[in-house]
């Protein structure tokens, strides 16, 4: 348990977080308006909709609606070519940023001046070379306030770090910079960082595009929600149990976590950082599989090992999926014999698998779970190797009052324990017994060996839940094994929507019997009449460094089942 000290305010966390927001309001009221009216109708109500999907079509410029209606690939296409500006498609989404803003409460600043200012700077430079300046010429990218930018705040989710500044970018973005990116919307975190929701008490609640009542996801809530909404096409998340898939399946679009050491995280904000026995990545979120690839080209062609020794050097290799030649197996997790997924994430997953097993040269085999509740208890013992000492101790500093989430996976949580150097040894013992035992049940999926004695026919992915339940209400994502599962392993993983929840259809099962007592308080959370309309996003995993491999699956399948099976924005 953290200790519990009250450390001397300075001024009261209240005001602090006044100030926080006083100054993202100034932010984005930098944003030029060149708005119709039905925008100023919802700017300065007080009465918001349920839900936020159809309000963008109505309150922005016909001009900027079809702008951000396009996928990041097609951006680049187009602004290599000529065919939009830079400043234009910077604006657009400016703009959609400032009105997600005021729908889901996704953004910590907007950065119009930085943004148009690079953004004409490249139009120049266009105009001047009559060439892209690179692959990403002119693309906005929104960012999770977590990963630094030079001279502004990083506070990560914290009252008490409000006035932090960052020395400079973060290598990431010193990355995606050179390959012709404009930064444009920084996007909330919660308090700690861990929470599969975004709450803070400098911001607040970032609601979900769908249904303001339900949660955007976490810790990328942000990122989530503003990509939900198109404010951005293409976002920097982080993930170290679940906090880039979880918002990208609450909130309908694509989320990667990518295997740890492969992507820069250098200049980034968290408490105990240096010290992760379970590797915490940065990925990309995006309205696109292909945007995922994008942003996973380009970092990985600016060979960031040369600057960040701890990352493998392993440049970005794409794979040829054609089952013809190599037929692909597909082992389906149904369930991880923790915690039941409630009916619209059974449905979606009954639905993918009929469709795949229609496809040739695709076998599809059920995956069996692997001490799923150990996992768990070996993840959560490290996630907090100090205690939570520090991030009680920042807490503390402020004064600012624990949020449910917060208060649930530290003081809640009996594996948070400060751990002396002999259990830590064991803790970390325990993970890598885990991950021998773990790659000993993928490779016994195999039928054989070759002539050079390789493994055969073993499974290329699993397709799972990535959660229990669709986005949940809010301060009750409590279950996180079917992401934190893939952490431990340091598997890589997408997650991709595929259809929507539908009440009339999604209904309870009345012969359900628990697995686990929190089997049981797990199933009484789902509300069909609450959830109706939610995104149902599924994940596919891949093992370690299979990162493109898990990619190119997720694209042939999606070409070959037609994903999503309903529309989405």
């Amino acid at each position: 348990m953290p200790p519990n000290k009250k450390i001397k305010l300075h001024r009261p966390w209240q005001d602090v977080a006044k100030e926080a927001q006083d100054y993202r309001d100034a932010s984005i009221a930098q944003v030029i308006p060149g708005l119709p009216a039905a925008f100023e109708d919802i700017q300065f109500s007080e009465a918001l909709p349920i839900s936020s999907m159809d309000v963008c079509g109505k309150a922005l410029h016909p001009r900027d609606y079809r702008i951000t209606q396009h996928l990041p690939e097609e951006l680049i296409k187009m602004l290599a070519e000529g065919e939009l500006t830079a400043v234009d498609v910077t604006t657009a989404f400016l703009r959609r940023a400032r009105l997600a803003q005021k729908l889901t409460n996704c953004i910590t600043e907007l950065l119009p001046e930085r943004a148009l200012n690079r953004a004409k700077y490249l139009d120049e430079y266009y105009q001047k070379n009559k060439r892209p300046i690179g692959p990403l010429h002119g693309l906005p990218i929104s960012v999770k306030e977590m990963m630094g930018m030079e001279g502004l705040g990083l506070n990560g989710g914290f009252i008490a770090w409000w006035d932090r500044k960052a020395k400079e970018d973060a290598h990431v973005l010193q990355i995606l910079w050179s390959a012709g990116a404009v930064f444009h919307a920084r996007t909330t975190e919660p308090q700690t960082m861990m929470h599969l929701e975004t709450d803070s008490n400098l911001y607040g609640v970032t609601v979900n595009p769908y249904n303001r009542n339900i949660a955007a996801g976490g810790s990328s809530g942000g990122e989530g929600a503003l990509i939900g909404l198109r404010g951005s096409c293409l976002g920097i998340g982080t993930d170290i149990g679940g906090s880039i898939r979880s918002p990208a399946a609450n909130c309908g679009i694509y989320g990667f976590k990518p295997t740890g050491s492969r992507t820069p995280t250098d200049g980034w904000c968290s408490t105990a950082a240096g010290a992760e026995p379970i590797p915490c990545v940065v990925g990309p979120m995006s309205t696109s599989i292909e945007g995922l690839k994008i942003f996973m080209r380009a970092v990985l062609a600016a060979k960031p090992w040369l600057e960040e020794p701890e990352l493998v050097p392993i440049p970005w290799q794409w794979p040829i999926i054609n089952p013809q030649v190599k037929p692909l197996k597909i082992a389906v997790m149904w369930n991880d014999g923790v915690v039941t997924p409630h009916p619209p994430i059974i449905r979606a997953m009954k639905e993918i698998v009929d469709r795949l097993k229609s496809i040739d040269n695709v076998e599809v085999v059920d995956w069996k779970p692997y001490l799923q509740d150990e996992a768990w208890a070996i993840i959560s013992s490290l996630y907090y190797p100090d205690g939570g000492s520090e991030a009680a101790t920042v807490i503390a500093e402020s004064g600012e009052p624990w949020l449910p989430l917060s208060n649930w996976i530290i003081k809640e949580n009996p594996c948070a324990k400060k751990l002396t150097p002999h259990k830590m040894y064991y803790w970390l013992e325990e993970r890598e017994a885990y991950r021998k035992e773990y790659a000993k049940v993928w490779n016994d999926t195999a039928t054989g060996r070759n002539d050079v004695g390789q493994l055969e026919g073993i499974v290329d992915v699993i397709l799972c839940p990535v959660g229990p339940g669709v986005a949940p209400k809010h301060n009750t994502a409590k279950y996180w094994g079917y992401t934190s599962q893939w952490n431990l392993l340091d598997y890589p993983a997408v997650v991709f929507p595929v259809s929507k929840v539908d009440k009339k259809r999604d209904i309870l099962d009345e012969t359900f019997k628990p697995m686990t007592d929190i089997d049981e308080e797990n199933q009484k959370l789902y509300d069909p009449d609450m959830f109706d309309g939610l995104p149902i996003s599924l994940q596919l995993v891949g093992r370690r460094f299979d990162d493109e491999k898990v990619l190119a699956i997720l694209e042939y399948l999606k070409g070959k089942t037609n994903l999503p099976l309903v529309p989405f924005p």
